[in-house]
């Protein structure tokens, strides 16, 4: 199991209404408190009509999400956990999906969210007419917002947090189109002296995993970093790394981004809703960027805390990128796979829904 267990342990005090979780995490136990509200069944049920499927947002790996409204008229997005327990810790941090509260009734197992009311970010940026709305200044607030809650997660919070699974549909929208991460159902918790751990459980999901982690079973903050950079090339390109699952010859993102960069093609990877209407000197270092942390060393890409420093400031020199992991030389490709072949690889090595797996390996 991902999480072998979870203790909620609830004390109410009278002058306070602060929740203290206690987190079995494996063979690690965490204690920390969160300014949450715990929230009655028979209230979720009516804010959501008792989990009436139109009110659905969209289902994960963990469970359903579903939104509702309290009686005062706030929205909210209510996560039915099944089976193994969602990571809850307390992480305050503007580009983090803020958790109002939990329920634990009737042997439900529920998380209150904040609401966010542009859904997710796969939804606008790969939709031919919504991506529209992503002019290049907002992208680039994106890009810049998720790199700082990625930093947050990593350095600044009180506990160390790997997510393992960043990917545009598990980055939100608010109102004003901030971007928040969410999802922690495959986070993991790092001591202060780990710097990586090993696994033999994969999870996670295809086209997003870093080498090492999907080869070998090993994450840490630089698989995550190899996440980030994928999805900085998306928001960039406006295109899925999935896209390409059906090129023949057999290609994927990165590879084409590689190809177009040393080529000196970068600026024709902007995504052509954008027109000319970008600036040119920062869509080529959010691709530049974007290919130094999805390279196949994870010791040559740099840290999120990096990352936020050359996106903030733009005198920061960049360092020269290798090739990315997952490379497929073209030529390689044209003198081994023919076309049959090409279509029977794409069908078993490209999840084409991009739903999050888990695949167990042998001890």
């Amino acid at each position: 199991m991902l999480l072998l267990s979870l203790i909620y342990v609830i004390f109410r005090a009278r002058t306070s209404r602060k929740l203290v979780f206690f987190l079995e995490i494996e063979d690690e136990t965490l204690l920390t408190s969160a300014e949450s509200k715990l929230f009655d069944l028979s209230t979720l049920r009516e804010a959501t009509n008792n989990f009436y499927d139109a009110n659905m947002l969209g289902e994960g790996g963990f469970g359903p999400v579903y939104k509702g409204a309290l009686k005062d008229g706030q929205e909210i997005a209510v996560k039915k956990l099944r089976n193994e327990v969602v990571f809850v810790a307390k992480l305050q941090h503007r580009n983090l999906v803020r958790l109002l509260g939990c329920c634990l009734e009737e042997k439900e197992k529920l998380l209150v969210y904040e609401y966010l009311p542009n859904t997710s970010l796969d939804k606008i940026l790969f939709d031919p007419l919504r991506s529209q709305v992503l002019e290049w200044c907002l992208r680039y607030k994106i890009i810049e917002g998720i790199s700082r809650g990625l930093l947050y997660l990593h350095e600044d919070s009180r506990l160390r947090i790997i997510h393992r699974d960043l990917k545009a549909s598990n980055v939100l929208l608010d109102k004003d189109m901030n971007p928040k991460i969410s999802d922690f159902g495959l986070a993991k918790h790092f001591g202060a002296n780990e710097t990586h751990k090993n696994t033999t459980r994969i999870a996670g999901t295809y086209g997003y995993m870093a080498p090492e982690y999907a080869i070998y079973g090993r994450f840490s903050t630089k698989s995550d970093v190899f996440n980030y950079g994928i999805l900085a090339l998306e928001i960039v390109t406006g295109r899925k790394n999935s896209d390409f699952q059906k090129f023949n010859p057999p290609t994927n993102l990165l590879t084409h981004v590689w190809q177009q960069w040393n080529e000196g093609n970068a600026l024709e990877l902007a995504d052509q809703t954008l027109s000319d209407k970008f600036i040119k000197e920062q869509v080529l270092r959010c691709i530049h960027i974007g290919l130094l942390c999805v390279q196949e060393d994870p010791t040559k890409r740099p840290s999120m805390a990096s990352v936020v420093n050359m996106l903030s400031n733009h005198s920061i020199p960049l360092p020269s990128s290798t090739a990315p992991a997952f490379f497929i030389s073209p030529d390689l490709v044209l003198n081994f796979v023919t076309e049959e072949d090409a279509n029977g690889y794409n069908a078993q090595m490209i999840s084409e829904n991009e739903v999050t797996i888990t695949e167990i390996g042998a001890r």
